[in-house]
């Protein structure tokens, strides 16, 4: 048994869903405690929240002024810094993981465990290939240490109610200077977050137009729900590219998910299958998506979207 490292993701003051869905995969895992580890500029109120995740043994926060911006050249030399003291190394699937954990791994000499979604022993692991068509199995080397990012849509979020420790510390780690933050570029919204909504609706390439497309928005705001396309509504311009869920988006798992015009392409239907209930609208009967869906109805969307919303009042 060895011990578990968590990179907490953040947005600079509040930890991500993600990282409690780490510690809910790591508790699988034979082990000899869970820390978690939160890079910041001033992470006390971070590695706060972190501690209140049950089954965290202590949280660790590396303040620097370099970590202001989550850049993964600057942020994987100080994980390997301290990384010593554990066997397994964990990240979240999401978009900093995938940026950071790669780049852990490659300086620490060992492989990576890309998307486990379930544990079946401390080094093997199952994950999807294939987009989501075909589970495999994994085993790691039990002699090296295992870096792995873990499919947040696969993990429940962690319980609160812990109180571990939590320890400021430093590291000694060359920080490359190539890599510079530029700016982030986002839609300003009220809406939930896409990656971690209990609601999500989403829309197709049936909708037609980015005007077409407000019908999606307006229906969302009446139910409180994130919003979410797929690609084809994405490259036709009717939304930005942050709300594209799929192979090549974001993987979610809501608790309900509503699909307007949407034919259910492999490489979009891999980034809902872990969602509780699926609500499909689609005006051909032999769309795809009504195999996978919970309910479906056969209908046109712009006679259905409507009518929801004058239920809904």
């Amino acid at each position: 048994m060895g011990r578990i490292l968590i990179i907490a993701e953040h947005d600079g003051s509040t930890l991500n869903s993600s990282t409690s869905k780490c510690v809910s995969c790591a508790a699988g895992i034979e082990n000899d405690g869970i820390d978690i580890v939160v890079f910041a500029t001033s992470g006390a109120g971070i590695a706060s929240q972190a501690a209140g995740l049950a089954g965290v043994a202590k949280v660790l926060h590396v303040d620097n002024e370099a970590n202001a911006n989550p850049l993964a050249a600057v942020i994987a030399p100080q994980v390997v810094a301290i990384a010593e003291p554990y066997s397994h190394i964990l990240g979240p699937s999401t978009t900093f993981g995938k940026d950071l954990m790669p780049r852990v791994a490659a300086l620490l000499g060992v492989g990576q465990v890309s998307d486990i979604m379930a544990v079946l022993g401390p080094y093997t692991f199952q994950r999807p290939v294939y987009a989501g068509e075909a589970i495999v199995t994994v085993e790691a080397s039990a002699d090296r240490k295992l870096v792995g990012t873990v499919r947040s849509a696969s993990y429940k979020a962690a319980a609160t109610g812990g109180s571990a420790a939590v320890e400021a510390t430093s590291v000694d780690a060359n920080l490359p200077t190539h890599s510079r933050y530029g700016e982030l570029k986002a839609a300003a919204s009220d809406r939930p977050d896409l990656q971690t909504a209990s609601r999500v609706i989403c829309g197709g390439r049936a909708l037609g137009s980015k005007e077409n497309f407000e019908m999606v928005f307006k229906l969302a705001d009446k139910i409180g729900a994130a919003v979410g396309a797929t690609r084809a509504a994405v490259d036709a311009g009717y939304v930005s590219n942050e709300t594209q869920v799929g192979q090549t988006g974001k993987i979610i798992a809501p608790e309900l998910y509503i699909a307007f015009g949407i034919s259910g392409a492999i490489q979009h239907v891999t980034g809902i299958k872990d969602a509780g209930t699926i609500v499909a609208v689609n005006k051909d009967a032999e769309a795809p998506i009504f195999e996978i869906a919970d309910i479906g109805l056969v209908a046109d969307l712009f006679a259905v979207i409507p009518e929801l919303e004058s239920k809904l009042g």
